[in-house]
């Protein structure tokens, strides 16, 4: 039988290329969603259809209230998302403790599933400067992981994967492409409409734009502009 993993899938680029990692892997994978006040479930729409095209064992999507304490881009419609070209520094996208609640979440489930690794889309490379995209904050997890659970202290240990951290968003789309990934599924857009059709001016844009030419392939993105 297939060992359990548990994959975190926003629906966006990155997480669909994880999920195929996973997969290729030889993991059984238990896709992971959230539904956290985000402005759109546009990207939740395209998690659904990768798990379709993709397979796995399970998805579930959880939902958590992060749009009550607003602070974000991307749970406060009172901020304007950025759209004049990636700028130095933490942006205004950046939602506080996600990426930590998401992986606490996908631990208490790896515990459960008797799961001993956890997939993450997490990149470091070709990002918007978040914090909780960086290899020092991945390795602190996974300590945690270890010192914060029965599975951890009777010594099966837990491992948080994040295969594309050190790779360029073309890297990473050249990798998706060789694993059969069909990236028209996903949806990147901070600011997608209802049908999942991109902004094309956002930083998710931007980047996932950039990769898509640096990789030589054509960018299968439906843009509303």
């Amino acid at each position: 039988m297939k060992p359990p993993a548990v994959v975190l899938l926003s629906g966006g680029l990155d997480s669909a290329t994880c999920l195929a990692i996973a997969n290729s892997q030889g993991f059984a994978c238990h896709c992971l969603s959230f539904d956290y006040g985000q402005r759109h479930n546009a990207e939740l729409q395209a998690a659904a259809r990768v798990v379709k095209a993709l397979g796995a064992a399970g998805h579930r999507v959880v939902d958590f209230g992060l749009a009550q304490f607003g602070g974000s881009a991307l749970t406060d419609p009172a901020i304007a998302i950025p759209t004049g070209g990636i700028q130095p520094g933490i942006p205004v996208t950046y939602v506080p403790a996600r990426n930590t609640i998401m992986l606490s979440l996908a631990l208490a489930w790896a515990e459960v599933l008797g799961s001993r690794d956890i997939f993450v889309g997490v990149n470091a490379v070709d990002y918007s400067g978040y914090p909780d995209c960086r290899p020092e904050f991945i390795a602190a997890f996974e300590r945690l992981a270890n010192l914060a659970t029965k599975a951890g202290v009777e010594g099966c240990k837990l491992s948080i994967h994040a295969p594309l951290i050190h790779l360029s968003k073309a890297a990473i789309i050249r990798a998706g492409n060789a694993l059969g990934v069909d990236y028209s599924l996903t949806v990147s857009c901070y600011q997608a409409d209802e049908q999942g059709r991109a902004c094309g001016i956002c930083d998710a844009c931007r980047l996932r734009a950039e990769g898509f030419a640096a990789a030589g392939l054509t960018d299968p993105t439906p843009y509303r502009i």
